[in-house]
């Protein structure tokens, strides 16, 4: 049977009701300052407020480069291992399959052709199996929704310019709704290891897992709950 799952690290993003990631100031509950980007990154319920214990935090620097857990200065985002990514989104089935099409949306929790509600968040695909943030992977290059993302990668072409919805303020770069969404690699198997560069691969196998990076910045005073991430693929 086919189903979709989150991890932190190795942590499976299941032990609380409505349990998902927040993302906070220097330590759990502090809020991040208007136009900063989060300092930590914590499981927690869907108001933010348990602590469900600490994940890796990958922060926006640049639109190349991020603080990513022990490196220091920000580093390139091709070179930040799977194993340090902010989130795991593994699929499995019964069968070997192979997938495509596979989407990553940022929405408002109510519907997915809507961006979230007073946030800013940028996305980038880790492909980098190794352990070694000195090795080069194949991931994204820029973060999805930042200002000179080049509108491609890949994957093939996506929508790299601001988001074009009346719900967000005009010349807003986010990822959000059906404005920009991630492309994630074509079957990449079990720990992301046949990914490649993520345009090419058909191999078969019963789990796939994907590798993100994800950063936010509040627009305006505030928890902000209408907050979600969706994910779609196709598999055969």
């Amino acid at each position: 049977m086919a189903s979709i799952s989150f991890y932190a690290g190795t942590t499976a993003i299941n032990n609380l009701s409505g349990s998902g990631l927040g993302f906070f100031g220097g330590s759990f509950g502090q809020s991040v300052q208007l136009n900063s980007f989060q300092d930590t990154t914590f499981i927690t319920n869907g108001n933010g407020t348990t602590n469900g214990g600490a994940t890796n935090n990958v922060k926006y620097s640049s639109d190349t480069k991020a603080f990513a857990a022990g490196v220091v200065p920000a580093t390139g985002l091709k070179y930040i291992p799977n194993e340090k990514a902010t989130l795991n989104i593994r699929f499995t089935n019964s069968t070997a399959v192979r997938t495509q099409n596979c989407k990553l949306r940022i929405f408002d929790r109510t519907n997915k052709d809507h961006p979230a509600s007073g946030v800013i968040t940028r996305v980038c695909e880790l492909l980098h199996p190794s352990t070694s943030y000195t090795v080069e992977g194949s991931g994204d290059q820029y973060w999805y929704g930042s200002a000179t993302h080049p509108g491609t990668d890949a994957q093939g072409s996506v929508i790299g310019a601001a988001n074009p919805t009346t719900r967000l303020p005009d010349g807003t770069n986010t990822v959000g709704g059906s404005g920009i969404y991630v492309p994630l690699a074509k079957s990449p198997g079990p720990s992301g290891y046949y990914a490649g560069d993520g345009s090419a691969n058909t191999g078969q196998y019963t789990q796939h897992d994907w590798y993100v990076g994800i950063t936010a910045s509040p627009d305006s005073i505030g928890s902000k709950t209408q907050y979600g991430l969706y994910v779609e693929l196709e598999y055969l």
